[in-house]
């Protein structure tokens, strides 16, 4: 086995280098310097492996839509979060992260800060690792150049939330011996555990019914007793006027009525005395708190409004609610005058509503509220005629004689209208007299007369005032709509509030203003504040009190009269004391209490709740944040949590309208993982983890590819505010819907009264009495059950149950809670009640029997609520619930059975079991082998470790034709249903689906539902393998391991977790056999990133032992396929040119140098006529008809003996020659072939040489059978040296010897043997790689390694020696005036051209000396100009290389490749069709094959052309970093493509704008190998 070598390297970025290393202790420690310590704390042994969530950013630098929001978990020990860049992306240009999480410790600050700049690395990913050791939310980004000079970029922001420690007493274990409900369970213990939020069960308590501190024991002991974890009070402070708990009177004073004794109140505002109950219900009744916070408002009685009126929102200090606070003062005098009126003060029908409505409207009207618009037209003729009078004009161009419609819009247009839209006060929008008079001065040309102009100036106001009149007409409209509509509402509508008389206290709906006693008359826009509410629909982000908004006005808020606005401004400097004052008010709750719920979430202003919370944070770090949201939108819920911290959303089960939906519901946020997940089995990698500072010790890690999050729930069955289950479903459901919440993985919550059964919701404003206290009782609702269930909701959550399955049937929904170590779960079936139904509520449909594979079940506990009165219990005094009777199930025997897929236990419901029903079960899988994970996941390393390169190839590719050649047609590609065959017969084939599967758990995949159905897929890898050992024996070391493991999971795994061990195996056998390339490559690929690593994948994936195909003709050897799938056996299989192009990037930078050297041995074996085949067809009839094979052979011989170990003794090989001397075709066995020998040294000159003399053949056994398509004039091969030029011509209209070599099929439209594209004369590549061969020969000739001086040729009737030197400076001479375009037409006579041929200029020319007729074709705009670039650099004008280059990147380059023609030249046809035999000659047959296509292999040419000529002649344009950001950026559709197409490759050619085409390769040597080249030649570049 190969020496092991790191997989790929990684730059870690440590602790700013330029602070000082002094180890200055900090005083007091933060929790950031903490985790810092830790990190540089000694290593222990048996500490465990340090977990390291990793998030890979996009190239752009910002997270990916579904990552731009991760939730970290209680940092219980240090962990490290890794953001991760791939080498060479464009956020890494100059690249800085940013973050204000505190990477070098100390306190955090939302606008601090800290910086790491990214090193500049082309080879490795680029990792920062961030030492989490503390709750909070932070925020992060990548700031980097960007296109234009001096520019930076800054890439999307990305956010992480860590969620807080909570610690809590534990409890004993609910479920006692024998699978019984412990009477002693639940009980509160002295020690204490963290309680994960997962864990949390939320009770929430309405202080205002719970009576003084002083009675609050009970009620805690009664949420104890129930299994509750944390008791959620409504708001505690001073209540206003409403008495309803969300209207605060005083922020920072806890209500009077919550206090016995008023010294507990007086002395601190009751804050000792209530943070001593908290402490009781912690300690003794193992709850903690939660509170609202109420940012948005005050009550409207809130005495400090008089002394701070600018805390809220006035027409004093926010003008445009000036008319808004006039429509509410009229309404109110409206409302007081109706008596007098003789109008109706109480609403009795329609009739009385819309007489009440009419008048109104016509009291508006009197009032002139259009004034507030429009421009008032005497004063604007006044000012004008003022202005004209002095003559202070404004100069307007370009107005003389237009109309004044275009006026009014020239002078809107200009910003000219001040006031617009703001309606701040009556006729606030005008235009100033010079303005108006300098417009029609210069509009009226014809007018002199200042009252002429005046009234020219009027008819524009007209025009401006037109709009301005229909807005005052829509929002008068809008705003009667809506007093009309409240007004049905509250007083007409069976379920309003049925209000008494229209006074001045209850005018005709609710005022949308508090003025404040004693202060308003004297000031009513100071002391008139605008009431909080909400709106429909309303965006979030957008404040409703502020312009434009005019919600005031047109009265579209539903308002909260006992609420006041409160006004925040941007920041602190803006309203000082209201900042001050509710800083020390959250500062204050977050000493006192574990958590916050934040009140009308959605309608805080998103700076005010970040600050704020931060300011909480600062006193309890942490502090658990939950909030109900109404934005309408899941991308919005994710931008609050994601800013403000927020830690769980409030979902409720109550919104969900049938069974469906509700499943849908508990899937989407209580599921947690499906049971049989993958991702922490398959998905995590060990690493050793660098010290995250820089400084400590290397520790081992488990690394955690994080996919991103979404919001947590905090799932309520009903919350506080919400109707009864008895008005939106049943009474009957509260059961069942109760139960499915407590099996939710979330954090969930429930309000006494669902408990307890109260039939209505209770009104948190009017209702006086007091809740009673039942406890476990018989007349306690459903709280024996919640007991029970709220208990195993948190031992679950400790216990990490995280897997889960949802099923509903017929009404019935399962859920499935298991843990996935120990396989043991628990199972409740609910029976939903959402219709009420007659009395025995009996159904009409069942629930299946529920079959659990190898599963065994037993019964704990089971019940259902029997009503005898659905009436209101409630007294004076008392609240209760209904009459409910909580009716508990006879023990339910779960038997065993036995089919063909092995044992099960089978549920079935009672006889009986109505809807609101509820069974709960134990479960644990049987016959578990705790080791099979362990087991599957071990030993790959060794099973695959000593594989050589080839059994690699059979063990992750073959594609089917590949794999039936191999085996005779034993084996094909593996086909799942619902997904079709797979690419590869090897692991790849099955990794490409269940890549996708692991990581995000997809169980529902065709590939899981297939697996779970049977274990074909588990005999198919195993055995595939074992009928290839005879070929391959050391696949039977592999073939063992897997069926080892594949037997053990068919006798002892359950169906449904058969996908998750199946991954297992495969995902580890994929892990070890690509470790096992990587470490018999070389080190370019073992240190490389990992798009270099899937490159050179490509090598293995191509390179196999196929039957058909062979370098020798008479045993079976491997061979490198052009491609896959269409030339994966037999004759088509291995291409002399397609392999000489792929050889230096697929076998040369991975170091395979061996199979290098087969494949130059096999070819130059085959040698005839000077060249060498283009169809090797295993050596027995190679074809030869490429003349651009053979160069492209000798320059992979020089690459060869410069890479290689002892690379030149190549030259020195012998090989056997399969032709006689003279050419003359044999049979490969016949006695002449093979009988004499050559080295590659005198094949490399026999090439040259018979190049020298010239070559003239016609191709044996020349036509149909060997070419159907071909011409009789096609077969004729033609070779020659221009000796004035030195340049190689070859070829005729009738064939097309180059790579370009389609060749036209379609009779219907006359194409059949006319080539596409000829390229008959001096293609510009076979000049290039004649350039760079003579170069090489002539050097090495000159140092005695070579053992011929140069070529015999006829020159000028006489033969002689030909140099290579002398060659080689005639190619030099010759090359920039026979194949350059020149820029300017002036220059033309200095280059061989024909000006009116020219379509592009500044280019190279394809070709030099096309055919008759075909002269134009030099002419033509390639992709090929780019090889020569690369192997003859020197053939080049520097600057003119440029220029061409980067006329080839704007025209030419695709997103995987170039284009093979300009999209300019009459003949590009983007789009290939082999299939298509229409009648148009330029595509029929796919004619147009290279003619616009975008081919891959060109691309990595084009790259490594443009850094090469950049770095020569544009260094004066950017830096070579800049060069390496910009050609990376090309890259990246093609790392893209790699890295998610099944092929695992990149494609032969795309269509237009990278477009897939269906008759391209998946897979192609080339386009892999030459990308390869380029990485390699970057590196060499940054070793340098």
């Amino acid at each position: 086995m190969a020496v092991s070598k790191k997989l790929k390297q990684t730059v870690t970025i440590p602790k700013n280098t330029l602070e000082s290393v002094a180890d200055t202790p900090k005083t007091p420690k933060t929790p950031a310097d903490e985790g810092i310590d830790f990190f540089e704390s000694a290593y222990k042994p048996d500490d465990e492996p340090i977990r390291v969530y990793k998030i890979e950013l996009d190239p752009d630098g910002g997270p990916n839509k579904d990552r731009s929001y991760m939730r970290l978990p209680p940092a219980y020990t240090p962990y490290v979060l890794r953001v991760s860049l791939e080498a060479g992306v464009p956020a890494t240009k100059n690249g800085i992260f940013k973050t204000n999480f505190p990477l070098d410790g100390g306190l955090f600050q939302r606008d601090k800060f800290v910086e790491r700049k990214l090193p500049t690395d082309f080879s490795k990913s680029i990792h920062i690792d961030l030492p989490i050791s503390h709750a909070g939310a932070f925020c992060y980004w990548v700031e980097y150049d960007g296109d234009t000079l001096g520019s930076r970029v800054k890439g999307r922001e990305g956010y992480f939330n860590i969620d807080p420690i909570l610690r809590t007493k534990s409890r004993s274990p609910i479920i006692g011996q024998n699978v019984l409900v412990s009477p002693k369970g639940g009980a509160v213990l002295s020690d204490y555990v963290n309680l994960p939020l997962d864990g949390l069960a939320i009770l929430t308590l309405v202080s205002k019914w719970m009576g003084p501190l002083s009675q609050w024991r009970e009620y805690l002991a009664e949420a104890s007793s129930r299994g509750y974890n944390m008791v959620h009070y409504t708001p505690l402070q001073e209540r206003g006027e409403s008495d309803s708990p969300y209207s605060i009177r005083n922020q920072l004073l806890y209500d009077p009525s919550l206090f016995s004794e008023k010294a507990h109140f007086s002395k601190d505002g009751g804050r000792a005395k209530l943070e001593e109950m908290l402490h009781i219900a912690r300690e003794e009744y193992g709850l903690l708190s939660l509170t609202d916070v109420v940012l948005n408002h005050t009550a409207n009685d809130s005495p400090w409004l008089a002394d701070h009126p600018e805390a809220g929102y006035s027409p004093a200090n926010t003008p445009h609610l000036t008319p808004a606070l006039e429509l509410d003062t009229a309404m109110i005098e409206f409302s007081a005058s109706l008596e007098a009126k003789g109008l109706p003060t109480r609403v009795t029908s329609q009739q009385d509503i819309d007489v009440l409505i009419t008048a109104f409207a016509d009291h508006l009207k009197s009032m002139n509220f259009w004034q507030y618009y429009v421009l008032d037209v005497k004063a604007e003729r006044a000012s004008v005629l003022a202005a004209l009078a002095t003559n202070k004009l404004e100069v307007w161009d370009d107005v003389a004689h237009k109309t004044v419609v275009e006026l009014a819009e020239i002078v809107k247009s200009a910003g000219s209208v001040i006031g617009l839209g703001t309606q701040e006060k009556r006729f606030c929008t005008r235009v100033e007299g010079s303005v108006a008079a300098g417009l029609v001065k210069a509009a009226f040309v014809d007018l002199n007369d200042n009252e002429a102009l005046a009234d020219a100036w009027i008819r524009v106001v007209d025009v401006l005032n037109v709009p301005l009149y229909k807005e005052w007409e829509d929002d008068t409209k809008t705003a009667l709509d809506g007093i009309k509509n409240r007004l049905k509402y509250a007083r007409l509508d069976d379920h309003g509030p049925k209000l008494g008389p229209i006074t001045r206290d209850l005018p005709l709906m609710e005022s949308y203003f508090t003025r404040i006693k004693g202060k308003v008359a004297r000031d009513p826009n100071t002391y008139s504040l605008a009431n909080n509410g909400w709106i429909w629909n309303a965006d979030p982000l957008k404040n409703f009190a502020l312009p434009p908004s005019k919600a005031y006005l047109r009265r579209e808020v539903i308002v909260w009269g006992d609420c006041v606005k409160l006004r925040y401004g941007d920041g602190p400097n803006d309203n000082p004391w209201l900042w001050k004052h509710m800083t020390e008010y959250v500062q204050s709750l977050a000493a006192s209490y574990e958590g916050f719920r934040i009140d009308n979430c959605h309608s805080t202003p998103l700076h005010v709740g970040i600050m704020l919370l931060d300011a909480a944070r600062v006193v309890n770090p942490d502090l658990y944040v939950c909030a109900e949201l109404f934005t309408g939108s899941e991308e919005m819920d994710t931008l609050f949590v994601s800013r403000l911290g927020i830690n769980s959303l409030i979902r409720e089960a109550g919104n969900a309208w049938d069974p469906k939906e509700l499943s849908r519901l508990l899937y989407r946020h209580g599921l947690g993982k499906p049971i049989g997940s993958m991702d922490d089995a398959c998905v995590t990698s060990r690493e050793e983890l660098p010290p995250p500072t820089g400084k400590g010790p290397t520790r081992p890690c488990v690394v955690i590819t994080h996919n991103g999050s979404v919001p947590h729930a905090l799932f309520y069955d009903l919350t506080h505010d919400n109707e009864s289950y008895l008005d939106k479903r049943s009474a009957e459901d509260v059961l069942s819907t109760g139960a499915l919440m407590t099996f939710s993985y979330s954090a969930i919550g429930s309000v006494k009264g669902f408990d307890d059964l109260y039939p209505k919701l209770l009104n948190l404003v009017q209702e006086k009495r007091k809740y009673e206290v039942t406890g476990l009782a018989e007349s306690s609702g459903i709280a024996k059950a919640k007991r029970i269930l709220n208990s195993l909701h948190a031992e679950m959550a400790i216990g990490k149950f995280e897997e889960g399955h949802v099923h509903e049937e017929n009404g019935y929904l399962m859920l499935h809670r298991v843990q996935p170590s120990s396989q043991k779960g628990y199972l409740l079936i609910a029976h939903t009640a959402f219709q009420k139904a007659n009395k025995d509520r009996g159904s009409s449909k069942r629930l299946s029997p529920v079959k659990l594979r190898r599963t065994r079940a037993k019964f704990i506990y089971g019940a259902y609520i029997e009503f005898s009165s659905y009436e209101d219990r409630n007294d004076e005094k008392t609240l209760r619930g209904m009459a409910g009777k909580l009716v508990e199930t006879p023990s339910v025997t779960v038997p065993q059975g036995l089919d063909d897929e092995g044992p099960y236990g089978e549920i079935i419901v009672p006889e009986y079991f109505p809807p609101g029903s509820i069974l709960l079960f134990e479960t644990q899988l049987q016959g578990l082998d705790s080791s099979l994970d362990t087991f599957c996941s071990s030993g790959a390393d060794e099973a695959f470790g000593d594989l050589d390169l080839i059994d690699l190839n059979v063990v992750l590719y073959r594609a089917d034709g590949e794999e039936r050649d191999a085996t005779k047609g034993a084996i094909g590609a593996y086909n799942v249903p619902g997904i079709g065959t797979l690419a590869y017969c090897g692991l790849e084939g099955f990794m490409h689906p269940l890549r996708h599967i692991m990581r995000y758990n997809d169980l529902g995949h065709p590939l899981c539902g297939h697996l779970r159905d049977g274990t074909w897929a588990l005999d198919y890898v195993c055995s595939r393998l074992q009928k290839q050992i005879d070929a391959l024996p050391k696949l039977a070391s592999p073939a063992k391991w897997y069926e080892e493991r594949f037997e053990r999971i068919k006798n002892s795994v359950a169906p449904f977790l058969r996908p998750k061990y199946f991954a297992i195996v495969i995902s580890e056998a994929y892990k070890a056999a690509r470790k096992a390339v990587v470490e018999q490559s070389s080190d370019f690929v073992s240190t490389g990133h990992s798009f270099t690593q899937d490159l050179a994948l490509v090598s293995v994936q191509l390179h196999g032992l196929v039957q058909s195909a062979s370098l020798d003709p008479g045993k079976q050897t491997p061979s490198l396929a052009a491609g896959l799938p269409h030339f994966s056996a037999g004759w088509a299989r291995c291409w002399g040119r397609d392999v000489f192009i792929s050889l230096r990037g697929l076998f040369l930078t991975t170091g395979n140098y061996a199979s290098a050297k087969r494949h130059i041995l096999a070819f130059a074996s085959v040698l005839k006529h000077g060249l060498i085949p283009n169809l090797l067809d295993s050596l027995r009839s190679p074809r030869y008809n490429s003349r651009d094979s053979p160069w492209w052979m000798l320059q992979n011989i020089q690459d060869y003996t410069l890479s290689a170990p002892d690379g030149l003794a190549i030259l020195s090989e012998s090989v056997k020659r399969r032709f006689p001397k003279d050419d003359t075709w044999v049979p490969w066995d016949s006695p002449q072939a093979y009988s004499h020998t050559s080295t590659i040294a005198e094949i490399v000159q026999e090439i040259l040489q018979r190049h020298a003399d010239g070559i003239s053949f016609r191709e044996y056994n020349a036509g149909p059978n060997l070419d159907m398509q071909m011409s009789d004039e096609g077969f004729n091969i033609d070779i020659k040296v221009d000796w004035t030029t030195g340049l190689i011509f070859g070829g005729n209209a009738h064939n097309c010897g180059t790579w370009m070599d389609k060749m036209g099929e379609s009779v219907k439209a006359g194409t059949k043997g006319v080539p596409g594209t000829p390229r008959d004369g001096a293609p510009v590549e076979i000049t290039g790689l004649l350039k760079s061969t003579l170069r090489w020969l002539d050097g090495l000739s000159d140092e005695g390694k070579y053992p011929f001086k140069g070529v015999e040729a006829l020159i000028d009737g006489k033969r002689r020696l030909v140099t290579y030197k002398e060659w080689n400076n005639l190619v030099q001479a010759s090359f920039e005036e026979c194949f350059y375009v020149p820029i300017s037409p002036s220059d033309d006579a200095k280059y061989n051209v024909n000006p009116a041929t020219i379509n592009r200029r500044g280019i190279y020319k394809d070709v030099y000396g096309s055919g008759p007729g075909r002269e134009w074709s030099d002419y033509q705009f390639r992709c090929n100009f780019p090889i020569a670039m690369v192997v003859a650099p020197e053939l080049f004008d520097e600057k003119h290389a440029l220029e061409a280059l980067k006329l080839a990147d704007v025209v030419l380059r695709g997103p995987l490749g170039m284009k093979t023609l300009d999209p300019e030249d009459m003949q590009y046809r983007p789009y290939y069709d082999n299939g298509n035999d229409g009648d148009d000659p330029a595509i029929a047959k796919g004619r147009n094959y290279h003619q616009g296509p975008e081919w891959g292999w060109p691309l990595g040419y084009f790259l490594q052309a443009y850094l090469y000529f950049y770095r020569k002649a544009g260094s004066d344009e950017g830096d070579l970093n800049d060069t390496l950001h910009y050609l990376h950026r090309l890259l990246l559709p093609s790392r893209h493509h790699i890295r998610n197409d099944p092929w695992a490759g990149l494609p032969e050619l795309t269509n237009k704008d990278g477009e897939f085409c269906h008759d391209s390769c998946n897979t192609q040597a080339w386009s892999a190998s030459t990308l390869l080249d380029f990485l390699e030649t970057v590196q060499k570049i940054q070793l340098a």
